[in-house]
Parts: structure tokens; sequence; C-alpha cells
């Protein structure tokens, strides 16, 4: 890990140091915990380091712009897959003020808010977030602004069905915007290539509502392989959130429905979704608190507790988040 941060360092000194470097921003931020859990009267705990995340963002000319994530303790070669620990890894290019075109590795467009958050910001997951191969993947996008808050994104990329580099791709089209100044979006409607090449059909509404200090997320999704009988509502998901922000502190909570019949798979006894298998019926909840103990957002603490009806344990987790600004920042 050291070797890598050095190494990582000693790269990109020269651009850093630069007056002419392209750097808008350099930070890193860390999560760690202490995380208890009980199952049937028995207790186990641990001290854990969850992420330590590596941020570069900047601009190669004044209408292209770059951006890198690294996870630093996240397994960094897989033979599949040499870049498994980056996140992003993409150019961006402005063509006006209505067109944008980006290549390289960014996040698979699929709707929800759960989905598209940060994965340190997220404490638990669904079941389809954290079985989904990858969330990030090599592709091109290209966007289309309709208005500053309304965008559409057509994406062709590494399908995240595949382990790794295969030639096998989804084709994505992703909405985000707004209806109302309370009523925010992210939309999106998914084609996936499984490793069989057959076609998956993802269809995802993300909807989250704000009215004051008050933050309400509503995600669905519904999935259905192309030729499976239940098409809707066979294969889906309900997520929710709610945050209550009190000053300094926010209250929150969290929970989430799952399922897929049995009955969904083709004439070979194969499952059409690779990701939530056919006769799952999935339930997940929790609620905690997060305190910002500093003026900034760059300091964060929380406790949660969570269970679900799969692995049924009491979880209960406090730990830490915090953000290292080196260039740029608040």
């Amino acid at each position: 890990m050291r070797k890598l941060v050095v190494g990582f360092l000693l790269i990109w000194a020269p651009v850093l140091m630069s007056a002419q470097g392209g750097v808008d921003r350099f930070f890193l931020d860390m999560r760690a915990s202490f995380h208890q859990e009980t199952e049937d009267g028995e207790y186990n705990s641990q001290m854990i380091g969850e992420y330590l995340n590596l941020h570069l963002l900047g601009h190669i000319a004044p209408n292209v712009s770059y951006r890198i994530r690294q996870r630093l303790n996240k397994k960094v070669f897989d033979e599949r897959n040499m870049f498994n620990a980056t996140d992003f890894m993409y150019v961006n290019w402005d063509a006006n003020d209505r067109w944008s075109l980006m290549a390289g590795k960014q996040t698979v467009l699929i709707g929800g808010y759960e989905y598209d958050a940060a994965p340190i910001d997220v404490y638990y997951y669904s079941q389809f977030c954290n079985n989904i191969y990858q969330c990030f993947t090599f592709g091109f996008s290209a966007t289309y602004k309709f208005k500053d808050d309304q965008s559409l994104v057509a994406q062709v990329c590494n399908s995240p069905l595949s382990l790794g580099f295969q030639s096998i791709y989804a084709y994505n089209l992703a909405w985000s915007g707004r209806f109302t100044p309370w009523w925010n979006t992210i939309w999106s409607a998914n084609l996936v290539e499984d490793q069989d090449k057959r076609l998956v059909n993802y269809i995802a509404f993300g909807n989250r509502f704000l009215f004051g200090n008050v933050l309400l997320d509503l995600d669905v999704m519904n999935r259905a392989g192309l030729g499976q009988s239940d098409f809707l509502f066979g294969d889906m998901s309900f997520i929710s959130k709610f945050i209550w922000s009190l000053g300094r502190w926010n209250i929150c909570a969290k929970g989430g429905y799952e399922f897929n019949n049995a009955r969904n798979i083709d004439s070979e006894g194969r499952a059409y979704d690779l990701v939530i298998a056919p006769g799952t019926e999935y339930v997940y909840a929790g609620a905690g608190l997060e305190w910002f103990p500093l003026s900034k957002d760059n300091l964060r603490l929380h406790a949660v507790y969570y269970r679900d009806n799969s692995a049924r344990k009491n979880n209960f987790e406090l730990g830490v988040t915090w953000r290292a600004d080196i260039i740029g920042g608040k």
C-alpha cells in the first residue's frame, strides 16, 4: 500500500508542482469504523479501515477536463481487470454549452440514488449494488444538456456483468433532471449483455425529494432478460432513504425490498438475472446518526444500526470519515 501511494505521487509530482499542470483539485478521503455484530446471542467485533481513495481532477485545456479516483485499499491488479482499483479514469470534452463527450473508465449509467452515491457515503447496500460485478467500466458517453439541471446521456461501455475485459457490452440511456425544485431524478433504460451474450433489460427510476431540511430518496428498478415471461414486476428492487438535517446533525434511515420470482430462468435452467438470483426475497433496513463537528464537511462521525433477512445479524457501526485537501477544496 505504501509503495503504491509513493509510486503514484512520484509519477504525478511534476504535474502537481507545475503551474500549468492543469490540476484543479487533489485530495484523499478515508473511512474507518468499529464494526460490531450479534448473531444468535453471539457477539463479534472488529476495527476496520473501509476506504482510502485518491482523487485527482483537472483540465488539459479550457474545455477538456479529466478525473481519476483510485481506491488505495482495493486489489489493484486482477488478471481479468488490471484497473480493478480505479473507479474513474476519464477525459471529458465540452464541445459547447449543450454537448459533451466522455471516454475512459466511468460509472455504468444505471438509475437510482443508492447506486449513484459515492461508495464512501454508503454504510450498507442493497443486494443489487452489492452483487453487481462492476459499477465502473471503460466506455464512451455523449451528454446533451437541455438546460443546466436537465441532461440526457447515451453510453456504450463494457458490461457491468463482465468479470473484467470481455467482449460483452452495455447500452445505456440516462436522464438526470427535475420536475420541480423539490423533485430530482436519475432515470435510466439499459440493455446489458451477460457472459452468455444474453441481453438483460434494466428500467430504473431514481427519485429524490427535498423538503427544506428533509431529503427522501425513492428508487425503483425493474429487471428482465429478453424472453422472460414476467417482463414487468417479476424481478424488482424498491429502495428508500430518509435524511433529516438538524444543524451539524443528520438523522438517517434506509431500507429496501428486492425480489426475483423463482420461475425467471431460461429453457436451459439459467437465471436471466445474474445479480439477484431467482427465488430471492431480500429485506434490509437500518437507521443512524451523522455528526459534522467542524464548520466544513471534511470530517464526519457516524453511528449506524442495520439488519437484513439474509445474514440475520444485528450490525452496529461507529465510524469516522475524513477528507484531506491537498490542492483546491473548500
